[in-house]
């Protein structure tokens, strides 16, 4: 009788442990459109796979009347079960308990998970809903941050790290989500900002509201923090399991194959009329990437930042890629600062999990101007450049139309070591456009020409010759550069055909600490 006892009072402090902070705070939870801690957890995992750790720990603080306010499982929820049958380990503060202050205790229960995750090898993912640091344990609560931001560091590029916003997270707690792979966020009810909108007031006079801030739409508009943007709690968890897809257990692992229907020698001639007649005739790159992938699947990355250029993850014969490609129907599919370092960052991820890189070229060129300039565009396109030069995963480019100047360079060219250059019938790989090139080469001839009517002629028909000459990619192809012109309705088939291909590649960098990337 005396074990049942003892049975009886596990299952209890188990039950108790279940309800976090209490049903009050459970109802008030579910009032603002939120989910709590295990119900979120229970949405991501597959049924019944989740284990729970360190569910009978408490904080240590006595001061500040904290010793009459004690909690199982102190704000966070931590172990591990399995997606799609993969084994990940979780986190997810709890905001009914402390509005999911952190703690020392709270901290070491997830570097304890973190720690576990690297020995295994499998991806951590991180629910955050927290206030920030608990304010009662003063400085212990900072050095908990610090020794999560330090595994994020670690574990960078060595197993994925998915961090989920589904409420606030401010302050310090900002920097551990932005260490991580990639960030999603919910609409309305996640924020992120370093200072809140009162401090913002007293330090700046600026009136801001905490959407205006560090809102889910902000941050996935304007500053790019987050990748993903959800409608609801449900959905950013159920994008956690769809990215998850593509994605290795670590990085000495490849992309999870699937088997697929899809036929690899589909031809799509829907491609070969895709192009509009007129070059500076914007279409949507969507089209062509939906068209050539696996049941015209694309998980875009990114999606609302930097819309100049498309990043995501797709399948080609089940092998997962990461595709790049540059956007015409946004500012023609220039490249500028804030599109260098979304596809400069997703490359990097790419490479460091060993997922194919294919990249879909239409790019005029850099953005010129002042902003641009001041805002570092040099070293922002830079970022880009090296990324794809210091990449040893398979990588195919395609281009499609225009590749100009410094640009054709940054998207993954041959002397980049992109593996396999094709090139459409349409495409244009120059050093500019026929308008500025003629400006440049017959700018004296032009100026001594008084007729109006002449001097236009005598343009038409110098833009003419330099487009007979190099806007077609066979000058490119002459010296090697590019290794085939493809027909456009093949793209699908060359690609599988290449990744098959390059599927046993080996590249391997000189041997060095790290690579210092221009920041």
């Amino acid at each position: 009788m005396a074990n049942q006892d003892k049975i009886n009072e596990l299952i209890e402090k188990r039950a108790k442990a279940r309800l976090g902070g209490g049903e009050k705070r459970i109802e008030s939870q579910h009032a603002k459109g939120k989910l709590t801690a295990r119900e979120r957890i229970d949405i991501l995992l597959d049924d019944d796979s989740f284990e729970e750790f360190d569910m009978f720990v408490t904080h240590r603080t006595k001061s500040f009347g904290l010793d009459k306010k004690v909690y199982l499982s102190d704000g966070v929820v931590t172990g591990h079960g399995t997606i799609d049958g993969r084994i990940v380990y979780v986190f997810a503060q709890d905001f009914t308990v402390f509005g999911g202050s952190l703690s020392e205790t709270y901290a070491l229960k997830i570097c304890k998970v973190m720690d576990m995750a690297m020995k295994i090898g499998v991806p951590v993912i991180g629910l955050n809903d927290s206030g920030g640091a608990r304010i009662q344990e003063g400085v212990r609560s900072l050095a908990g941050y610090a020794e999560i931001f330090q595994r994020n560091i670690m574990a960078s590029g060595v197993i994925p790290q998915i961090s989920s916003i589904l409420g606030p997270c401010a302050g310090g707690a900002v920097y551990s989500p932005a260490l991580t792979d990639f960030t999603i966020m919910t609409d309305q009810t996640s924020y992120m900002f370093v200072t809140g909108p009162k401090v913002v007031k007293t330090v700046t006079g600026e009136d801001v509201t905490t959407e205006q801030l560090g809102g889910a739409n902000i941050h996935s508009t304007k500053s790019g923090v987050s990748h993903f943007l959800a409608e609801s709690d449900e959905e950013n968890l159920l994008l956690i399991r769809k990215l998850m897809s593509y994605l290795p257990s670590n990085n000495l692992e490849e992309p999870p194959v699937i088997s697929t229907s899809d036929p690899i020698d589909r031809l799509d001639d829907v491609l070969n009329e895709m192009m509009p007649d007129n070059p500076n005739e914007p279409y949507d790159i969507l089209d062509v990437i939906t068209t050539i992938t696996d049941n015209g699947e694309f998980t875009e990355v990114h999606r609302n930042y930097a819309r100049n250029i498309c990043v995501g993850f797709a399948r080609f014969n089940g092998r997962p890629v990461g595709i790049v490609a540059n956007q015409p129907k946004f500012f023609a599919g220039v490249l500028d600062t804030e599109a260098s370092r979304k596809a400069a960052r997703f490359v990097r991820f790419c490479d460091s999990f060993n997922i194919p890189i294919v990249t879909l070229v239409d790019v005029p060129g850099f953005l010129p101007g002042t902003g641009q300039e001041y805002g570092g565009i040099i070293l922002h396109g830079a970022k880009l450049l090296f990324a794809y030069g210091e990449a040893t995963v398979p990588k195919i480019t395609i281009t499609l139309r225009k590749s100009y100047g410094g640009a054709h360079d940054v998207m993954s060219c041959k002397q980049l070591r992109g593996d396999l250059n094709y090139a459409w019938p349409t495409a244009e790989i120059a050093v500019m456009g026929a308008k500025g090139a003629v400006e440049v080469l017959e700018g004296s001839a032009i100026r001594k020409i008084d007729d109006a009517e002449e001097k236009q002629d005598y343009i038409v028909k110098k833009e003419d010759e330099y487009n007979a000459k190099f806007a077609n990619p066979y000058v490119a192809a002459k010296y090697g550069f590019i290794d085939d012109v493809i027909e456009p309705r093949n793209t699908r088939f060359r690609i599988i055909r290449g990744l098959e291909l390059l599927a046993n590649k080996k590249e391997v960098n000189p041997p060095k600490k790290h690579s210092n990337i221009p920041l």
